[in-house]
């Protein structure tokens, strides 16, 4: 998705109060300012993005999809087992 050979500079003002906040944050998170600022907004950004994505189901398959989802749930050895363990932080 990106090419880090080539990059562009994002000017952004921020509050003195806010710079503090972004500045101890990335201070705790061993980084750079910008390298923080910059994590920070693209997971922002992916977040959201895919918040917003529609899916669309073409009409041909849209009796398959309604079938698959009115279909009872199935169960599954796994997860059953994995409910019944105790969680690590409780033992």
């Amino acid at each position: 998705m990106t090419n880090t050979a080539l990059t562009t500079v994002l000017s952004v003002r921020v509050s003195s109060d806010e710079r503090s906040l972004l500045e101890t944050a990335s201070e705790q998170a061993r980084t750079s300012l910008s390298e923080f600022v910059r994590r920070k907004a693209l997971e922002a950004a992916e977040l959201d993005v895919l918040a917003r994505s529609v899916v669309k189901i073409p009409a041909k398959d849209w009796e398959a999809f309604e079938a698959w989802i009115a279909r009872p749930a199935e169960a599954i050895p796994g997860l059953k087992r994995l409910a019944t363990l105790t969680p690590t932080w409780q033992r």
